[in-house]
């Protein structure tokens, strides 16, 4: 609709994940929470919610939160699918002064310079996504990472409250997200939960087409290369 709309008054709508380098990417910001629907509609009851909890969150949710954690480099070969996709992750600040992009697998409270969000007492966001995401893979994917940090109750460690744009965190206390398509991808192969999630053969299909378009575009030459290498 976005796109015919654009088209409508002579331009063109993109959900490109970084389009251009100096201006802040296209996220897909995902907002989480779990609901116990069983019986009726009016007693429907948000299993996140946790008045006793820590930001108001069950240890649900935070086991949630662990999921997310566990599996995020592998989850990025779903939520970040593109080779485009890896210049709005960790980039450098924008002309606006923010990416509203992560840079690294952390989570927080209201913040949103992290990779997990906790926007307030109802809800999770995952800011990893971007604009190219399949809509039904990334919620698919998120489930399997989710559930199965309640299945085994993982522990996310303690929350990060710092600007992690002004002041990242080191290395010893985040891990960094893959770096490109390539690296996810192998990530995305080592992780059994995700794949026994969404099927081993869709995995296949999934990763057979991704690594192909990641051959074919890290073998491209740029005219940037082009500039900086012709001389040598």
């Amino acid at each position: 609709m976005v796109k015919a709309m654009a088209e409508q008054q002579g331009l063109r709508a993109s959900f490109m994940a970084k389009p251009f380098a100096a201006l802040t990417g296209n996220g897909c910001h995902t907002h989480l929470s779990l609901w116990d629907a069983t019986g009726t509609a009016a007693a429907a009851r948000n299993l996140f919610a946790d008045p006793a909890g820590e930001l108001g969150l069950s240890a649900l949710a935070y086991q949630f939160v662990g999921g997310l954690i566990e599996h995020a480099p592998g989850l990025c070969a779903i939520t970040n699918p593109t080779v485009n996709s890896y210049r709005r992750l960790a980039a450098p600040p924008t002309t606006s002064g923010a990416t509203w992009s992560p840079g690294g697998i952390s989570y927080t409270g209201n913040n949103r310079t992290h990779m997990v969000r906790i926007p307030d007492n109802q809800r999770l966001e995952l800011r990893l996504p971007d604009g190219a995401a399949h809509p039904y893979l990334l919620q698919a994917a998120i489930l399997a990472a989710g559930l199965d940090g309640i299945t085994r109750q993982l522990d996310p460690g303690p929350r990060c409250d710092n600007d992690n744009y002004a002041n990242p965190l080191a290395a010893d206390q985040c891990r960094r997200l893959p770096a490109d398509l390539g690296e996810a991808l192998d990530a995305f192969a080592a992780d059994t939960t995700l794949r026994e999630g969404l099927g081993e053969e869709f995995c296949q299909a999934y990763e057979h087409l991704r690594r192909r378009q990641w051959q074919r575009e890290r073998g491209d030459i740029s005219d940037t290369e082009r500039r900086s290498c012709l001389d040598c």
